[in-house]
């Protein structure tokens, strides 16, 4: 048995009840000025006043105690939409971009989410691995403790295994907990062009009965938006993917209210992502089936776009979250600091509302709430040490990562 003493802390925690935070609850935040962490093989025994846990350790006789210097400690961050899972930047098209070039204009070049495909088709699995591992420890040496990560460059039966091995992988060889999710649906590849009915029947009846069998990912999600799947062939995929036993997410309403959030809550999705042109219409059933929005401020910034609503989701009773959508397109970014900064900033979240969007909410966008998410007996020592006070040091120091050190299972790994 191995006991650890966390004490002179300043403690910021969600208040976890039981189901995703929302409306006037998205802020709940039990604050505990001087704290303490008591945990034991990699779990949480005690948290609370220092003077409280300090009587419990007694009889514990704690292997270890640290000092956290009265600095602010929060839940490890939880990032629930990612595409670490690729080979090769596209920096060059992100200057085309900066210059006025039309998207389409770039994939005629030979650019956009197809050359990713190209890449990542014939990478070798060992070399996919080294560049999936090297973004992913980056994201944990910025507090990311549970991550999410997509499969969805591959678009042919044995790249998607190959890709959903590589995550695996990085799951089982990193300190990270992480969630594979099976992303055929990302986009119609160059062979299907002119008929991508034929090829969602083929993610349909071949790809995800392969995935499936794999037994890795854990979640099937669907590019739900205009030239991509359509509502009925993202339905159709999605209860395929339920019928075979995944979880269910959905890229919706990125660019246009093509009615993505409202199916999101038709089918039982666990979250819905991006969002910026949902409708009130469909952010309301939303709100009513309990889908969480995972915002991703980071892709419109970087695409000049306007930032999702989430001052009016929060107001309409959806649950938060927020996310990275690290890729190699719209969002080479794997700072969750980053992200807390523009949501509070740009979106105008509160510092609270923030906190719970990238812990606890976050966690529960994964399905991970009852191991992590928030600082509470019986979920996994998963924390970190900031450099300043309260948790809106993450948006005030801006430009730099505020984590000072991250704890994984109650152990130091950044």
């Amino acid at each position: 048995m191995t006991v650890k003493l966390f004490s002179n802390a300043c403690c910021f925690t969600p208040i976890d009840p039981g189901h995703p935070l929302s409306g006037k609850d998205q802020g709940a935040v039990r604050a505990i000025p001087k704290a303490a962490i008591l945990t034991q093989d990699g779990r949480i025994r005690e948290i609370g006043p220092e003077k409280e846990v300090l009587a419990a350790a007694r009889h514990l006789s704690p292997d270890q105690e640290i000092d956290c210097r009265g600095q602010a400690v929060i839940p490890g961050f939880v990032d629930p939409h990612t595409h670490l899972c690729f080979q090769g930047l596209r920096e060059a098209e992100f200057s085309m971009r900066l210059e006025g070039i039309p998207y389409l204009e770039i994939l005629r070049q030979g650019g956009g989410i197809l050359s990713s495909v190209k890449k990542v088709r014939a990478a070798g699995e060992e070399e996919l691995f080294s560049s999936t591992l090297k973004l992913a420890e980056s994201a944990l040496a910025h507090g990311t403790t549970t991550i999410e990560i997509k499969s969805g460059y591959g678009l042919e039966t044995q790249a998607e295994l190959k890709m959903l091995r590589v995550i695996d992988r990085v799951g089982r060889q990193s300190p990270l907990d992480v969630i594979p999710t099976f992303m055929g649906a990302h986009a119609i590849p160059e062979e299907y062009g002119g008929d991508p009915e034929t090829f969602v029947e083929k993610i349909i009846h071949e790809m995800l009965p392969e995935v499936a069998s794999q037994g890795i990912a854990q979640f099937c999600d669907v590019f739900c938006e205009d030239g991509v799947f359509s509502i009925a062939q993202s339905r159709r995929i999605l209860e395929a993917a339920k019928a075979l036993g995944l979880r269910i997410k959905i890229h919706a309403d990125e660019v246009h209210d093509l009615g993505g959030a409202a199916l999101a809550a038709e089918v039982g999705a666990l979250s819905a992502e991006h969002l910026l042109a949902a409708s009130e219409e469909g952010l309301r059933a939303m709100a009513a089936s309990g889908t969480i929005a995972v915002l991703l401020p980071a892709t419109a910034y970087s695409l000049g776009k306007p930032f999702a609503r989430g001052r009016e989701m929060i107001r309409l009773g959806v649950p938060v979250a927020l996310a990275t959508d690290c890729n190699p397109g719209s969002c080479f970014c794997e700072s969750i600091p980053f992200v807390f900064g523009l949501a509070v900033l740009c979106m105008k979240l509160s510092p609270e509302e923030a906190l719970v969007a990238t812990t606890l909410n976050a966690a529960y966008a994964v399905g991970r709430a009852k191991s992590c998410g928030s600082l509470e007996p019986g979920k996994k020592a998963d924390f970190l040490i900031l450099e300043g006070q309260t948790p809106a040091i993450l948006a005030y120091h801006a430009g730099v990562s505020p984590v000072k050190a991250v704890y994984k299972a109650g152990e130091r790994v950044a």
